[in-house]
């Protein structure tokens, strides 16, 4: 399967890609961001840089299957038919294999009566009636090798699904059920944030590309589908103002640099790699720049952590109780700190040599 320059046209008999020992030496990318979503999942991708999507689509990772990446923002067709046309053949089953990545949340369409629909992404051929989502998921995630939820949104609903929506939006995993396997056995692979931090979501495409040529096992997630290795830890873990929580030192304002947990900040219990790993290049995190933790990558967002500047629920006693402890180590630690920051005595000018060193010693 290839495509042209400036246009999504199958220029060859669409079908299974040759294989590589027991897996794939080229496969599409299928990106629908017609989800209820802003696209910011896309958007955010576009700043990874560790790797880049540039490094993924011009062949530049030694051991991957060529890629062929249709997505509407960085596709280079002027869109309706041509742009559809991978889609198409996909769910016609002639092009095969492929990753199936869904962005934005999936909108219950069984909840309205008669006519109309939530979302949609290209119209009927025959009909001229807008296709909706629901639709292109029904057809394509059943013949997907793998199928990738990016952002909150497509992984638990986020956002769209909260409490007195209209719309019934779930996440991926939701619609299709958590014991849903591609075609290469895989459940849906969650990729929460909103939106995406750029690595953490290239990171786990990389694996999963890794595992499609026969190179990798399956990516480790955990019971919420997501790569282990990313949500295993809390922001709190990562933070770099976990040190003030320890000592029971919380920030009175947004311009303290010391714990915000008082001031609403969700981390200690929210999964997410953000203050290791930094947002772009290494560089911000929304605690390590001043702002709380809202707890946007967690199946329950945005409801559980709602209203996001008010302290959390269980803040006031967990600081409570650290309050007695922090207050004596901050005391103790302030103590040493004075030792620590005094030179020895032995450091001076004068005529005597006073470090205690003597060349007659012998062992």
């Amino acid at each position: 399967m290839t495509t042209q320059s400036g246009t999504t046209e199958v220029t060859r008999e669409p079908g299974r890609s040759e294989a590589r020992g027991n897996g794939f030496d080229e496969i599409y990318i299928l990106w629908i961001s017609e989800g209820m979503s802003c696209d910011g999942d896309t958007v955010s991708m576009t700043a990874a840089g560790q790797p880049g999507i540039e490094d993924l689509v011009a062949g530049l990772i030694p051991g991957l299957p060529r890629v062929n990446l249709v997505n509407k923002v960085l596709s280079p067709s002027l869109g309706g038919e041509d742009f559809l046309a991978p889609y198409r053949a996909a769910a016609r089953g002639e092009l095969s294999p492929f990753i199936l990545v869904i962005e934005g949340s999936v909108p219950n369409q069984n909840i309205i009566e008669g006519d109309g629909y939530w979302t949609s992404f290209g119209n009927d051929p025959d009909t001229g009636e807008p296709q909706t989502l629901n639709w292109w998921i029904d057809q394509l995630a059943p013949k997907a090798w793998a199928v990738v939820a990016a952002g909150t949104c497509a992984t638990y609903g986020g956002i769209h699904a909260m409490a007195g929506n209209p719309t019934g939006c779930m996440g991926l995993a939701d619609y299709l059920g958590w014991d849903f396997r591609s075609q290469g056995a895989l459940p849906v692979v969650n990729v929460p944030g909103c939106p995406i931090q750029p690595e953490n979501f290239m990171e786990t495409l990389i694996w999963v590309l890794y595992h499609a040529a026969g190179a990798a096992p399956p990516p480790p997630l955990d019971h919420m589908l997501r790569p282990q290795w990313l949500f295993g830890k809390t922001v709190h873990e990562g933070c770099d103002r976990a040190a003030y929580y320890e000592q029971a030192d919380f920030a009175k304002d947004y311009n303290s640099p010391k714990c915000l947990v008082k001031s609403g900040c969700w981390g200690p219990v929210v999964n997410c790699n953000v203050p290791k790993r930094g947002w772009m290049a290494g560089i911000g995190g929304c605690p390590n720049v001043g702002g709380i933790c809202i707890g946007c990558t967690m199946p329950s967002f945005p409801d559980a952590f709602m209203p996001f500047m008010d302290e959390p629920t269980g803040g006031a006693l967990s600081s409570a109780l650290l309050k007695p402890y922090g207050a004596v180590i901050r005391r103790l630690r302030g103590l040493t700190s004075v030792a620590v920051n005094r030179e020895p005595k032995w450091r001076h000018n004068g005529p005597e040599l006073t470090t205690g060193y003597d060349p007659h010693w012998r062992a």
